[in-house]
């Protein structure tokens, strides 16, 4: 059959057509403009002339030395790039005369404002004004009509685009759709079982390809149309396993994402394995980067003398998160618990991934509001120290006695210790770390202080990371801190011991320890040092701040609180 030639060569000729028309719409747009881009500068130079004509005549019984200047002024302008594109060869005729023009009576001008004849300056001011008034207006009148040829031949150049674009729908429409909607209605044929069709003849080479491939595929389905009736009744006994073991999956993994992910969801999934494969025994072991391992037993809990355990690591992306241990004395379905295994790992990694985002988000709001505050009020304090001592110098003599004295003076020292109180609140503000972890967190905070003081800091941290909640970590964070902090300013300390660890009653305890003076200063520090604060604090962990006297010396500050679930281990 004849065939006429290339779709794509047609289809790629109109596409071609229609970006030299957008490519040539776009050039001229972008020549038209690099030629306008002066026009706003200009006029707005041109319009400044007349008031500095106008300031000349004011300045000029001021000085010889002032009327220099001004003039020198005016011939800059006068003179400035931006004007002196009304000389150049796309300028209309008018516009170069005239500016020309202006050029010519500034000379006069200028005699006049030299010499001083104040009177023929004013004299021939108007006439020179209006001069330059005309100027304005053709610079005005030129941008204008640049902007007109711009407007046209986008208008020109659409209405091409739009003429080219429709002869392409209506040939795509005749030509290509046609043909494709009876291939898609032989395919619909096809899929309904019947592989004898007859296919549309077309014009072009890639249709033909496309409905000769077409007939071909179909005599090929109808041969292997049989041969698969056969193999699905063999895939589908072995699918029906698959599939309720999917469906076991899905299950599990919806309840592990519904809420929370505890010990309660972990166990659940646990047991419900455990019901599913009939396994003698069943446990899950979550390793953390502390080395230390939460382990949670199925209902049938874990023998004292392990035998012939199998263990499926708990892995994501080369990260190992634990691993799931199991006895049975059936044989393991391996895929099945591979499956489960990396299910879980997924579980714990979203997990951990949603307490890093919002630990960060918390540290990374404070952030903002440290740099807020410094920005805003510590330059504004700064200034206000600047300006009193300003104040200070340049108040005259006849001002000054002993209750203005005495008014700057507390003046000057308010604003130095609101300045002092707001580097201590963005010190608390900026404590940052690398990574969402309490423990770091509390290590950088310690290693700011060290460097503030001699006091032995040390740090006893036994507690694993699910315990706690993003937003429990700045609260417990900012109380410890400042806990540290007043013992270091007023218990005459040697050491102080700051210890995190989980009671046996599933309490969180955190204390800070020190062998100073004891409690009895605290009192005269309520109010001052923030311990008001720091019970507000304990209260959102929905806990308690207690102090108490060590019987060797010093203070014990103790936080106690519940932990956000139960510990893993029970």
């Amino acid at each position: 059959m004849l065939k006429r030639g290339s779709l794509t060569s047609t289809i790629f000729g109109l596409m071609l057509v229609l970006i030299l028309l957008s490519s040539s719409l776009a050039l001229y747009a972008i020549v038209n403009l690099s030629f306008s881009l002066g026009d706003s500068r200009a006029i707005n130079a041109s319009g400044s002339l007349r008031m500095q004509s106008y300031r000349l005549l004011l300045m000029s019984n001021s000085g010889s030395n002032i009327v220099s200047e001004k003039i020198k002024e005016f011939e800059n302008t006068l003179k400035s790039d931006v004007l002196q594109n009304s000389l150049k060869w796309y300028s209309p005729n008018p516009l170069s005369n005239q500016y020309l023009l202006v050029i010519d009576k500034w000379q006069v001008m200028k005699a006049y404002a030299e010499a001083g004849d104040t009177r023929s300056y004013r004299d021939s001011l108007k006439d020179f004004v209006d001069t330059i008034d005309i100027l304005v207006m053709e610079i005005e009148l030129f941008a204008a009509y640049k902007l007109k040829l711009l407007v046209l031949s986008q208008v020109i150049g659409l209405t091409l685009m739009l003429a080219v674009a429709a002869v392409a729908v209506i040939f795509t429409r005749r030509r290509v759709v046609k043909p494709l909607q009876l291939l898609m209605d032989s395919a619909l044929t096809i899929s309904q079982g019947n592989f004898k069709v007859d296919m549309p003849k077309t014009d072009y080479i890639e249709l033909t390809a496309l409905s000769n491939a077409l007939k071909k595929t179909a005599s090929e389905l109808s041969n292997l149309y049989e041969d698969l009736e056969n193999q699905v009744a063999e895939k589908t006994l072995a699918l029906t396993r698959t599939n309720n073991e999917l469906n076991f999956l899905y299950d599990n993994l919806i309840m592990l994402h519904s809420d929370r992910l505890d010990y309660k969801a972990l166990k659940s999934a646990l047991n419900q394995l455990q019901n599913y494969e009939n396994l003698n025994f069943l446990r899950l072991v979550i390793e953390h980067e502390d080395q230390s391992q939460d382990i949670i037993h199925a209902s049938n809990g874990w023998p004292e003398h392990i035998k012939n355990s199998v263990c499926f690591p708990l892995q994501l992306d080369k990260v190992r998160q634990g691993y799931l241990e199991v006895i049975s004395s059936l044989q393991l379905n391996n895929p099945l618990f591979k499956n489960f295994a990396v299910m879980l790992a997924r579980s714990i990694t979203i997990h951990n991934a949603t307490e890093q985002r919002q630990q960060l988000a918390l540290m990374e709001e404070r952030a903002v509001i440290a740099r807020e505050l410094h920005d805003s009020l510590g330059q504004l304090l700064s200034f206000l120290k600047i300006q009193v001592s300003l104040l200070r110098k340049k108040l005259p003599d006849n001002c000054r006695n002993e209750e203005v004295e005495n008014q700057i003076v507390e003046i000057n020292d308010g604003v130095s210790f609101a300045y002092a109180q707001l580097r201590e609140l963005l010190s608390t503000f900026r404590l940052t770390i690398k990574e969402p972890n309490l423990n770091h967190a509390l290590e950088v905070m310690l290693d700011q202080l060290r460097s503030q003081t001699d006091i032995q800091l040390s740090l006893n941290y036994k507690l694993s990371a699910h315990l706690l909640e993003a937003k429990q970590h700045i609260h417990i964070l900012q109380l410890t801190r400042e806990a540290t902090l007043n013992a270091i300013k007023h218990a005459n300390a040697k050491h102080i011991v700051i210890d995190c660890q989980l009671s046996a009653s599933g309490i969180i305890n955190i204390t800070i320890s020190d062998d100073g003076v004891g409690v009895s200063h605290l009192k005269e520090r309520d109010q001052h040092f923030g311990i008001g604060i720091m019970h507000e604090r304990a209260s959102k962990l929905n806990g308690q701040l207690s102090f108490s006297a060590n019987t060797q010396g010093g203070t014990t500050v103790t936080l106690s609180f519940p932990p956000q679930q139960e510990p893993l281990n029970g």
